[in-house]
């Protein structure tokens, strides 16, 4: 299965040698620094691929155009972009709202409530003892259906709008919090839309069994992003970030217009790749042997490739992936955010695709607005490069201190230089290793800066993926 060398003789010295079947649960279930996902091998990564439910022959194309070296993020995103090249044509459903609990639905919250050091403490051992039992959980668990409370297996809306989107015309979806669970502190957790089965049944259960709001950020931007969001923020008077954000990949990258040709339909991208095959000089030489305009069926076979390669026009029978500041662009970041302080370009690919979608996160997060007008004290898990922070400043909201736990060098780099070029006046206190945040230095955290009004969480790959590995 690709397990390294270390993992076997750290299972082996606590499980004996004896007793294989626990060391392979051991090894399927527990990774060397909650990487064990990143070790496996083209076998292994295909064998995942299908326990998830995908089938054979997505799963072997997803790891023939990325080889075996990729993440498994990146195999998702290839597969996903695969299927809503099929399916693109494909009318729109209305979102079926009864994936939620009937006790989730009734009057909406506004009250404000008082927060306390105690509760903010409790809400952070929540997720930590959440954390500990998914990384312990066994095969048998993980293999277990995602169930809401009359036993039907949860299904993700179509379309994938949550509990609303800007300008939308359906009627506001209410819903009811747990009283324990009602803010502040708040806090907002993402993961990707499609985990294995079981995940995000788990992620609700240590977090008040709160339902996700499932979310595409294709609504908010010029490129597909199917994200599950779990949180305890105010769900009416959200507003969107100004000015709107261009909503096609023409007005995103305005140099590829003049290169895009008119049979070439496609106005958004369906997800963005941090890999890409290598497809584009066989397109370019499909497209030179043609006398004039491509065939029919020609050009049906290029829209496919770059509907699945996410490929944009450069130009004259020219097509090329995003360059890492079409990305941001794309994702709402600054121009050149992960540019600059040496990080090499395929790193740059690779921070962005693990990132937040900003406009779709500060919609959510734009009801805090009212609430924390002079300021908010974060508690920021697994930060990557900064989306939430990014997304808080640009609502205008002051970021007073924020306590940013990230693994990553180049990520804390990234974080670090934007509060810089920013000229953010608060205090942004760095965490390597969430290991790190002990509770005694949680609680030192809490009296230092009179506790958190809100915990971000949340990474597809870091947060959630290597600690329910499904096996």
């Amino acid at each position: 299965m690709g397990f390294s060398k270390s993992m076997v003789v750290k299972a082996i010295d606590e499980n004996g040698e004896s007793n294989l079947e626990v060391i392979l649960e051991t090894l399927l279930t527990v990774s060397e620094d909650g990487e064990n996902m990143l070790m496996l091998d083209k076998e292994g990564k295909l064998l995942y691929l299908i326990e998830m439910g995908f089938p054979v022959e997505e799963a072997s194309s997803a790891i023939d155009a990325y080889g075996p070296d990729s993440s498994v993020m990146e195999l998702l995103d290839f597969i996903y972009a695969s299927q809503m090249a099929k399916t693109a044509e494909k009318p729109l459903q209305e979102p079926p709202h009864a994936i939620f609990d009937d006790d989730e639905t009734g009057p909406s919250t506004s009250h404000v409530y008082t927060s306390t050091n105690k509760k903010r403490k409790n809400l952070f051992d929540i997720e930590n003892t959440w954390k500990r039992r998914c990384e312990k959980k066994s095969r048998q668990d993980h293999k277990r259906a995602i169930l809401d409370e009359d036993g039907v297996t949860l299904r993700i809306p179509v379309p994938m709008i949550g509990f609303g989107i800007p300008n939308d015309q359906r009627p506001l979806f209410e819903r009811k919090l747990p009283g324990a669970a009602i803010g502040p502190p708040y806090f907002y957790y993402e993961n990707v839309a499609c985990t294995p089965k079981g995940v995000w049944d788990t992620i609700s259960r240590f977090l008040y069994e709160i339902k996700p709001e499932f979310v595409d950020s294709v609504y908010f931007s010029a490129a597909a992003r199917k994200r599950g969001y779990i949180h305890n923020l105010p769900i009416h008077n959200r507003y969107p970030l100004m000015p709107i954000p261009p909503l096609t990949v023409q007005e995103a990258l305005p140099s590829t217009k003049k290169w895009w040709p008119s049979w070439d339909k496609r106005t958004k991208l369906n997800c963005l790749r941090t890999r890409v095959a290598p497809v584009t000089q066989k397109l370019r030489d499909m497209l030179e042997r043609c006398d004039g305009v491509p065939s029919l069926q020609t050009q049906k076979d290029i829209v496919h490739e770059c509907k699945q390669g996410n490929l944009v026009w450069v130009g004259k029978n020219r097509l090329a992936p995003l360059e890492p500041h079409e990305m941001e662009i794309i994702l709402g970041y600054p121009e050149n955010h992960t540019r600059g302080g040496g990080t090499p370009r395929n790193e740059r690919y690779n921070a962005l695709g693990n990132s937040f979608q900003v406009d779709t996160v500060a919609y959510h997060l734009s009801v805090l607005k009212n609430i924390f007008p002079n300021g908010i004290t974060v508690l920021s898990l697994f930060s990557g490069i900064g989306g939430a922070e990014v997304a808080l400043h640009r609502l205008s909201i002051p970021l007073k201190n924020v306590v940013s736990v990230e693994k990553s060098e180049i990520n804390r780099n990234i974080l670090r230089s934007w509060w810089e070029q920013t000229d953010q006046k608060g205090n942004l206190i760095e965490i390597e290793d969430v290991e790190q945040l002990t509770a005694d230095k949680l609680e030192h955290f809490i009296n230092l800066l009179g506790g958190f009004d809100l915990i971000v969480g949340g990474s597809p790959w870091k947060f959630s993926i290597q600690m329910c590995v499904l096996t």
